[in-house]
């Protein structure tokens, strides 16, 4: 429908019009101009699911036209975007009428909107306080389903609200749509539910893990998952993804003629019809929905839920407040666009697009070179994003990067923001290659690519950026835990000549520190209480902060109390080492590769004259418990205890600590924004999946 010249003049259109929000009249002569540019972004979000702004840039380009057709009705047009509920229709279905418009909602952002909102629900009713219902919004692919004598006669998606594609056969792969339902116990005769078909994020994931295993390209989002799913022509491909469907809104009801309609009838009020709908076996926001009084109560219900959000094991992209009572949404009747009794809060955006601007090489402390992307800023759920991890050179290679690239961003909760994809639909010709280096940028040394890995290294022992790396890592707060010694003062004293290496941590020049400027008596004095106190750390401590490859903390303790002091790993083969726990063929390579070079064994010798501790005490001890045998993993955020204090726990108990999701697992204790680790654990029905408080409970009552 639109070609690769099209689709870079809308974009273009669309920036110049974003940047002209608060000048409407400016905006007044090309208005015709602005209605394609919503035209042309109602065509590539409903019908390719390929869009190219997000909902927020979306919504705010159709307000813009919304005040320009207010202020000047005369240039309304019929087939204005104002004027029609939604967009155009797959031509590859047979296209059915609804029984009802499917309107789309009034989308408000912050608490300010809502209490707007609810000022004109106010004073169109004539009351001083509204009942509303609050439900979540799904961010999956909206569906119609029409009920007649209890049997589904006919599925439809949204189209452009009055019509829309006939998906029937593909509805009735989901299992949670019944095929029929006894309706008329209730003396309906006819019924038409409005819901949203979502692919769960467990199924996402396992589905996307079938796609790669098969060579194919994962899909992008669950969302865009179930959106496609519905206009499959083959209907087991359909069953194959393991959808569902939420059904949330009834929208045309025919009775019996004979049959009354009382005050406690199940379709007076939203609510109540949400508690039917569940009742007839239909999956209706039942349990996540909320009926409150008043504005107030809405604002903090919704503020609630979005700090859940990453807890669902659904997508949701805000909430929905509606008016609970029937009678008073049809007083309050609707617009040609959206019905006035309802409006959907919208969470912070988790996608958007954005200029890839320039690529920058940082080498690591392990030496893997990573190129890391330079954008346009751009906000994506509620922070800031100017600089993504792009990860190694197949990353770009498969995603299509190119400087000056249009990319799609996404970032869920607290996870790190990443390139969805990139938009070669857009490219104007300033594009440019993106070519992987091939010296390290730090030291200049060429780099090298072990044929099993997807990284480039450089592996000049005496690379600068590597030893400082080093050497963060080892006084970190997690390994050795020098207080008053982090990454500017390493960096600060590398550059001034007192740092080298790690043993140098213990050698520093406290004299020539004192002379320089900044650095008080007392800040001296507590930089060597410190550096003191760390030679007495446990041997965890010590293996840790070396930053062997593939090492972490509970790889270490593993490691610990498998020797009676670390010069025992280099008389251990790969074999001997692959029979602890958490250490498989990957990481035993990494141990026996350290401990097999001899500069390594010679720099711990240094660290053994400095006095550190390198044997290990507590091998000998015998741990007993009531959670001995018992394993244990903690993910997400603790409120009551830091991650390590909870371990400490219940290794003071016999428990172990592991540090992955397998059948060995026994307890998963999850704290907050808990992600792919619990969605992992689920699937496995040995593993005891508890809270912080249950956890804690389970330490003290000592119960297994």
């Amino acid at each position: 429908m639109y070609s690769n010249t099209d689709v870079i003049n809308y974009q273009a259109s669309t920036q110049q019009f974003l940047q002209m929000l608060t000048n409407t009249e400016a905006v007044l002569p090309k208005v015709d101009e602005l209605r394609n540019v919503l035209r042309f972004h109602e065509y590539r979000y409903y019908v390719l699911s390929e869009p190219l702004i997000g909902d927020y840039a979306y919504d705010q380009l159709y307000k813009l036209l919304e005040a320009l057709e207010k202020a000047h009705p005369e240039i309304i047009t019929k087939d204005s975007p104002t004027q029609r509920v939604g967009t155009s229709l797959n031509s590859g279905f047979e296209t059915v009428q609804h029984l009802v418009p499917m309107l789309s909602l009034d989308n408000s952002y912050n608490a300010d909107d809502l209490l707007d909102w609810d000022r004109k629900v106010k004073e169109l009713a004539g009351l001083d306080n509204i009942e509303y219902c609050v439900e979540p919004k799904f961010d999956g692919a909206s569906i119609s389903l029409i009920y007649e004598h209890d049997m589904l006669v006919r599925a439809a998606t949204r189209g452009d609200g009055v019509a829309g594609d006939d998906i029937t056969n593909n509805i009735k792969q989901i299992r949670s749509i019944p095929l029929s339902a006894n309706f008329s116990q209730f003396g309906i005769q006819q019924i038409e539910i409005r819901g949203e078909v979502v692919m769960t994020k467990a199924a996402f994931d396992t589905y996307n893990e079938g796609l790669v295993a098969q060579g194919l390209s994962p899909l992008a989002n669950p969302r865009n998952a179930a959106s496609g799913s519905l206009r499959m022509k083959d209907p087991k491909e359909v069953a194959r993804r393991n959808l569902e469907a939420f059904l949330y809104h009834v929208s045309f009801v025919n009775r019996e003629s004979t049959v009354a309609v009382t005050t406690d009838s199940p379709l007076t009020t939203h609510s109540s019809s949400l508690q039917l709908l569940w009742n007839l076996g239909f999956r209706s926001p039942q349990k996540e929905k909320k009926v409150v009084q008043g504005i107030a109560a809405v604002i903090q219900y919704v503020n609630e839920f979005e700090a859940l959000r990453d807890t669902l094991p659904y997508e949701i992209d805000g909430m929905v407040i509606k008016v609970n009572n029937f009678a008073l949404q049809d007083k309050l009747g609707m617009t040609t666009h959206h019905p006035r009794w309802a409006i959907a809060f919208k969470f912070k955006a988790r996608q958007a697009t954005t200029k890839l601007r320039a690529i920058e090489f940082q080498v690591g402390r392990t030496g893997a070179v990573t190129p890391v992307a330079k954008l346009e800023p751009v906000q994506v759920g509620g922070v800031t994003v100017s600089s993504i991890s792009v990860h190694n050179e197949e990353y770009i290679k498969e995603k299509d990067l190119q400087i000056n690239d249009t990319v799609v961003i996404e970032r869920a909760g607290d996870v790190i923001p990443q390139i969805v994809k990139s938009l070669p639909e857009l490219r104007d010709g300033s594009q440019a290659s993106i070519v992987f280096v091939k010296e390290c940028p730090s030291c200049k040394q060429p780099l090298i690519k072990d044929e099993a890995e997807a990284v480039w290294r450089c592996v000049n022992i005496n690379c600068t950026e590597q030893l400082m790396l080093a050497i963060i890592h080892f006084v970190s707060k997690d390994a050795m835990d020098i207080k008053s010694f982090g990454e500017a003062n390493v960096r600060r004293f590398y550059e001034m000549g007192l740092l080298t290496d790690i043993p140098s941590v213990y050698t520093l020049d406290f004299e020539k520190l004192a002379n320089q400027k900044g650095i008080g008596a007392k800040s001296i004095d507590n930089l060597k209480t410190a550096i003191e106190a760390s030679k007495t750390q446990p041997l965890y401590r010590l293996i840790y902060g070396l930053g062997i490859r593939f090492v972490g903390e509970t790889t270490a303790k593993v490691l610990a109390n498998y020797v009676s002091n670390i010069f025992e790993f280099a008389t251990k083969t790969e074999e001997d080492l692959q029979q602890l726990d958490d250490v498989g063929i990957k990481v035993a390579k990494s141990i026996f590769e350290y401990f097999s070079n001899d500069k390594n064994i010679a720099m711990l010798r240094q660290l053994e004259v400095l006095g550190l501790q390198l044997v290990n005490t507590k091998k000998d001890a015998v741990i007993e418990g009531g959670l001995a045998g018992q394993t244990f993993l903690f993910t997400g955020t603790l409120n009551k205890l830091k991650r390590s204090e909870a371990e400490a726990l219940a290794e003071q108990q016999g428990g172990k600590i592991v540090s992955g999701v397998s059948s060995k697992l026994n307890y998963l204790v999850v704290g907050e924004d808990a992600g792919s680790k619990l969605e992992k654990a689920k699937k496995i029905n040995t593993i005891k999946i508890i809270s912080e408080d249950e956890f804690l409970i389970l330490v003290n009552n000592i119960q297994i």
